[in-house]
């Protein structure tokens, strides 16, 4: 039906006009039926007219009008209709054009002889119907209907008072019942627009349940996957390194491939909820200058040994207008920064067989661009939309290779909020190029970049070395983490297994630091801080770390009970650095005065 054709993506207003269009389109044929049934009327009263000169000219105007509105009506099933103010104006000037017809016979009546009163009263019933006919549209029947009806009018009042009187109030009823049909079908029009916007509504409502179905379906996927091959490795080394079935203890080698497959685990394990707190929008990035060129450099010789081992090329080239600059910086978040290229350069020495990879960078128009170029298998433009994809994979390149298929998208995600883009171009059997572009201030100081800011974290601690410190955790592995990572740092360490054995060893030993894991049996960690806090023993005003999964009931309950510092898991070197120097900086001695 003509009625069902109009453009899906209009606004509002834009949607009630194409319904009036649509219900004015379906309309249409029907008022073609009526004019045609009409013309043996008009030339059977016609043909008793005195003139028939005007008999004959009347007629051929009123076939032209007939074809030209045919034409009309075949138009609006065109594409070039979808164009909604180009319809309007072609629907209104169909209308004009019956009216003008009307117009024109009322002339003609005016010299008919005895078929004066017929003909004019056939223009008045051809009035009444451009009115009737362009009803849906506000504007057309404002147009269209005082043109058709001041034909019969003048031509009434001319000649007979009654006949004008009958006229006038033939025209003013049916303009008035054409506008309560308006005000009708604008009332059914906003029910069928806003029932419209509750169906999309309902689609897009829909479609994002499913998407998000979708990806908790592609996540658990990848993650059994990937956690069920990484620890299948660990446990077998593990397995051995203990002595279990008579096997000999692992090699270094076997020692390193474990290593690998837990790093591996744990950037997939990362990659996946980054993408998914990028995904729900609550992934935040830092915005601070740091030096590019430094950055680069760093990356590409950690990069080099892995590229060296496969007989590969790794090449860096800078634009000399940044060496040469003494200011200028990438302004964005280094750490993130550093996540993105870290993936680019890794795909380019995990993909590529043989050859070289090129890591470009230089200035464009105010911004920073990071290239990275290799000579791999290459991808179809096909293959790299499927690429950018989350937990899509390319199993003509990908076959063997670790990964949850998650980095190019994380990246050019992580790119967008850093105000910044990651475009690609490839060709099969060339190579591919990454380009990363990221916005440059050529006026701001560089700042520390991720590493510079780690390291320093970790070495200007401020903690005293060698503190005794008291950690309360159930979990043997969490436990064997934080002890490692705490007697690295060069500190002694006592392990309580719940808070309850914490709380006790704090009553009969001085500590010079606690550290309280949330979640323990027995005695949980907030328990066990204001626990510590009401007692009389020595470690009543010690400094105590708190450690958290991140929730902030957590946070505040640890808060409560007297903790100081929140240390988040998963804990690692420079954060467990960081808590240490700011446990360090309390200064508890007045209240031990007080005390």
């Amino acid at each position: 039906m003509l009625a069902e054709r109009r453009p899906k993506d209009i606004s509002t207003d834009g949607a009630h006009l194409a319904k009036a269009l649509d219900a004015q389109a379906a309309l249409l044929p029907y008022a073609l039926g009526v004019f045609a049934v009409s013309l043996p009327l008009f030339v059977w009263i016609g043909s008793f007219a005195a003139n028939r000169v005007w008999m004959t000219a009347s007629f051929a105007v009123f076939a032209i009008n007939w074809g030209a509105f045919y034409a009309v009506v075949n138009w609006l099933r065109d594409q070039a209709s979808q164009d909604l103010n180009r319809r309007a104006r072609v629907q209104v000037m169909g209308g004009v054009l019956w009216a003008l017809a009307s117009v024109q016979v009322s002339m003609f009546a005016l010299g008919a002889g005895p078929a004066r009163e017929p003909l004019l009263l056939l223009a008045t019933a051809g009035a009444v119907l451009c009115a009737f006919f362009a009803a849906p549209y506000l504007v057309g029947l404002l147009i269209v209907a005082p043109i058709a009806a001041a034909g019969p009018l003048v031509a009434s009042f001319s000649g007979d008072r009654q006949l004008g009187e009958l006229t006038w109030g033939a025209t003013a009823l049916a303009l008035t019942l054409a506008l309560i049909l308006n005000r009708m079908f604008r009332r059914q029009h906003d029910l069928a627009v806003q029932h419209e916007h509750l169906v999309d509504e309902r689609l897009r409502v829909l479609e994002a349940a499913e998407r998000t179905a979708r990806s908790k379906s592609d996540i658990v996927a990848t993650l059994s996957h990937e956690i069920r091959n990484g620890l299948t490795g660990v446990t077998h080394v593990l397995a051995a390194a203990a002595g279990k079935g008579g096997r000999a203890a692992p090699s270094r080698e076997q020692l390193n491939a474990a290593l690998d497959a837990a790093q591996d685990l744990i950037a997939v394990l990362n990659a996946t909820l980054d993408s998914e707190t990028a995904e729900s929008g609550r992934l935040s990035v830092e915005a601070q200058p740091f030096d590019p060129v430094r950055l680069v450099q760093d990356l590409a010789l950690l990069d080099k040994p892995n590229a060296a081992i496969k007989g590969l090329e790794l090449a860096v080239h800078i634009d000399p207008l940044l060496r040469l600059r003494d200011k200028g910086a990438i302004v964005a978040d280094a750490l993130r920064t550093r996540q993105i290229i870290t993936n680019l350069l890794g795909n380019a020495v995990k993909y590529t067989v043989r050859g070289r990879i090129e890591v470009r960078l230089e200035l464009r128009e105010g911004q920073i661009a990071i290239e990275i170029a290799d000579t791999g298998p290459g991808l179809s433009a096909e293959e790299m939309e499927q690429a950018f994809e989350p937990f899509r994979r390319i199993e003509r390149t990908g076959a063997g290779v670790n990964g949850a298929g998650l980095g190019l998208s994380l990246s050019r995600q992580l790119a967008r909020l850093m105000g910044g883009a990651l475009e690609a171009r490839s060709a099969v059997g060339v190579g591919s190029c990454f380009t990363l572009t990221l916005p440059f201030d050529p006026d701001a100081q560089c700042a520390l970049d991720a590493g510079e800011m780690e390291a320093a974290v970790a070495d200007t601690s401020g903690a005293p070395r060698a503190l005794r410190i008291l950690i309360a955790e159930d979990d043997a592995l969490n436990a064997a983490m934080l002890r490692a990572i705490l007697e690295q740092l060069g500190h002694q360490v006592v392990h309580a297994q719940n808070g309850r054995r914490a709380a006790d060893l704090a009553k009969i030993a001085e500590f010079d630091l606690l550290m309280f894991d949330h979640r323990m049996p027995v005695m949980d960690g907030p328990a066990a801080t204001a626990s510590l806090r009401e007692g009389e023993g020595p470690n009543r005003h010690a400094p105590i770390v708190a450690i958290i999964d991140g929730d902030g009931e957590e946070t505040t309950g640890f808060l409560e009970a007297g903790a100081d510092i929140m240390l988040r898991k998963p804990v690692t070197v420079a954060g467990v650095a960081r808590a240490l120097a700011d446990a360090s900086a309390l200064d508890r001695r007045a209240d031990r005065a007080a005390a």
